[in-house]
């Protein structure tokens, strides 16, 4: 039922689920680091915003680095997902 691949068809996907877990793990690592920038900020570490702004803008920043840490990378997983034959 399942007929192997060709070597060269083999190391097409293969090369190319790399890249995809590579894309993934990328993303998943720029939502820790803008998570991360919004908590400094949040906690005013910076010069350039004080006050309630500092607190706002952190809420808003660390918002958009958790969707990105947690969210994207399950959407992109689902989107690279390989479609399953069906009987």
């Amino acid at each position: 039922m399942n007929d192997p691949l060709p070597a060269d068809e083999a190391a097409r996907r293969a090369a190319a689920a790399r890249q995809r877990f590579f894309a993934i793990s990328l993303f998943r690592l720029s939502g820790a680091i803008i998570l991360l920038f919004g908590m400094a900020i949040s906690m005013q570490r910076f010069s350039w915003v004080q006050g309630d702004k500092a607190k706002w803008m952190g809420v808003i920043v660390s918002t958009v680095g958790f969707i990105q840490f947690i969210l994207v990378p399950r959407l992109l997983a689902r989107a690279f997902a390989t479609p399953r034959d069906r009987k």
